[in-house]
């Protein structure tokens, strides 16, 4: 089995042999929750590419214990990135989109406030909601880990997702009418790929003719009609695959 992760925000600079401490709630969480003794393995991350690695050194109370590092890595930023726009979901279903899309290997996740969705973020809720997404990646992130956490962007409106596949590699909108299937549409090696998912209620003919004059195209994934909480997830597996990610 993999060793832990564990999320650090001060390991710029660390060396084989030096000796960092991680306390606080992940540290609390490492001595108490999986309860790591001295010399076993553990991972240290910032979330944004590198990983220290090494074992436990020692155990102090109940949420404090320093590692030995061996090894530092710095994970570069994959390439082509992928991107998926992903339409707010009613209940829990935004965070099952995030927490598979994250496990997949998925770079960056857009939340969109679709014209069909019944979810609406506003205010305090809003703000509540999207830092449920972003804890859920990065717990998602330690769980499959992942050096590299995905980037939870702010909510965009239908107008400023047209913004962002106008300036992909490559954009498509999965949509069950598309004219061609996803896993045989040419994907670039480089750059970015963006992908959107719509709400429960589908995407409105006006935002798909808005993201089809930004270049994005329309592909369908298969025979069935995937929720909008799998669909994203399925989505990035085939890209990830098909452009060697994967590999």
């Amino acid at each position: 089995m993999t060793a832990p992760v564990f999320v650090h925000g001060e390991l710029a600079g660390l060396r084989p042999g030096a000796v960092p401490v991680l306390s606080g709630a992940e540290g609390r969480h490492a001595v108490s929750v999986r309860r790591l003794r001295a010399g076993e393995e553990i991972v240290l991350t910032d979330g944004e590419g590198t990983g220290v690695f090494g074992t436990v050194a020692a155990v102090e109370g109940r949420d404090r214990l320093s590692v030995e590092v061996t090894e530092v890595r710095r994970e570069p930023e994959p390439r082509p990135s992928v991107t998926v726009v992903q339409a707010l979901a009613k209940g829990d279903r935004g965070e099952l989109a995030v927490e598979t899309m994250t496990e997949t290997g998925v770079d960056t996740i857009v939340p969109w406030s679709a014209s069909r969705c019944v979810t609406r973020w506003r205010g305090e809720r809003g703000e509540k909601s999207l830092a449920k997404w972003r804890s859920t990646a990065r717990e998602a992130g330690k769980q499959a880990r992942r050096l590299r956490f995905p980037r939870i962007t702010g909510p965009m409106t239908t107008e400023e997702v047209a913004g962002l596949l106008a300036g992909a590699s490559f954009a498509g909108v999965l949509h069950e009418a598309g004219g061609e299937p996803l896993a045989t549409v040419v994907l670039p090696a480089d750059g970015g790929i963006v992908l959107v998912v719509g709400p429960e209620g589908g995407v409105s003919p006006q935002e798909l003719e808005a993201f089809e004059e930004a270049g994005a195209r329309p592909c369908r994934l298969g025979p069935s009609v995937l929720r909008t909480s799998t669909a994203g997830t399925a989505a990035a597996a085939l890209v990830l695959g098909r452009t060697g990610r994967w590999g």
